[in-house]
């Protein structure tokens, strides 16, 4: 167990942090960290901070890892450890920071969401009714044709979209990097329907409007494409984004061109999209899983 000196040093470091107004769930958290490491210092039979070294550092994080804290808990862990050993270095009570070069086990990384082909025909397929669905086919048809952000459509002007050349040109991507994108067949079409009944306002160069005639908003879009959802009968929650993953997933499903498909995100590094290649990889081993004769499961 850590020593009286020990013990008080905590404490007179905690009181540092109320003292500076750290937020009640700081010091909570802190305090709860460094209790863990003070018990993994008795269960070690570790008597100072000043004994702890930076393989005891690990081993107290994989322990903490194997009990399925999450990768952002450990790492405020290790913050408020590293935290309390810069307060004992500047009172000369350790000569070292054992947590300095300590990194938290990282967290596995969520696979976005996707549709298959045939769910992204039967949302795109369903017939329109009114001149707002109109326009709401063609946005929900431009995101899947071109992999657009949400704030990259509801940008977009008529003087970015050249039917002609069945391109588009996103003038402010994420990080403001400028691309130009391929608008496919049905995409055009959707829009040209959209383009003979478009309401606007004097002066007013967006693409999509609203009844007003006035630039549509990111919400109304998503509130649009979840109401599409409930009037076709399609249970699933879907949002913009997803077409989007489902145009970058289906393209690379096709293609095998991560390049290609990095290019028409707009992801400045490639290992971004390299994130759909673990989709692809699915998709693949449940055709395996099915098809190969020493791999199909036995049946229960």
């Amino acid at each position: 167990m850590i020593d009286k000196a020990g013990q008080t040093a905590l404490e007179d470091y905690i009181t540092q942090l109320r003292l500076i107004h750290a937020s009640k769930h700081t010091l909570s958290s802190y305090q709860r960290d460094l209790n863990n490491l003070g018990q993994y210092c008795h269960d070690k039979g570790i008597a100072t901070w000043a004994e702890v070294k930076q393989a005891d550092i690990r081993s107290h994080i994989a322990n903490r890892h194997r009990q399925s804290i999450a990768s952002k808990s450990l790492q405020r862990e290790l913050s408020a450890i590293r935290s309390f050993y810069t307060y004992l270095l500047k009172n000369q009570l350790v000569t070292i920071n054992p947590a300095e070069y300590v990194k938290a086990p990282k967290q596995p990384r969520k696979l976005p969401k996707t549709m298959d082909v045939d769910q992204v025909a039967g949302l795109l397929d369903a017939g329109t009714s009114s001149i707002l669905e109109i326009r709401d086919v063609a946005m929900f048809e431009l995101f899947y044709s071109s992999g657009l952000r949400l704030s990259e459509l509801v940008d977009l002007d008529l003087a970015d979209v050249d039917l002609n050349d069945a391109s588009l040109r996103v003038r402010h991507g994420k990080g403001n990097k400028a691309r130009v994108l391929p608008v496919g067949s049905k995409a055009i079409t959707a829009i040209q329907n959209w383009l003979k009944h478009r309401p606007a306002k004097p002066d007013e160069q967006a693409v999509f409007t609203s009844q007003q005639g006035g630039r549509l908003g990111q919400r109304s879009v998503q509130l649009r494409l979840s109401q599409w959802c409930k009037q076709k009968g399609i249970d699933e929650h879907i949002h913009p984004h997803m077409l989007r993953h489902s145009f970058a997933s289906h393209l690379l499903e096709s293609s095998q061109d991560l390049r290609a498909v990095q290019e028409l995100l707009g992801h400045s590094n490639i290992s971004t999209t390299q994130i759909y290649t673990h989709l692809d990889f699915q998709h693949l081993a449940e055709i395996y899983d099915k098809a190969h004769p020493r791999a199909k499961k036995k049946s229960s």
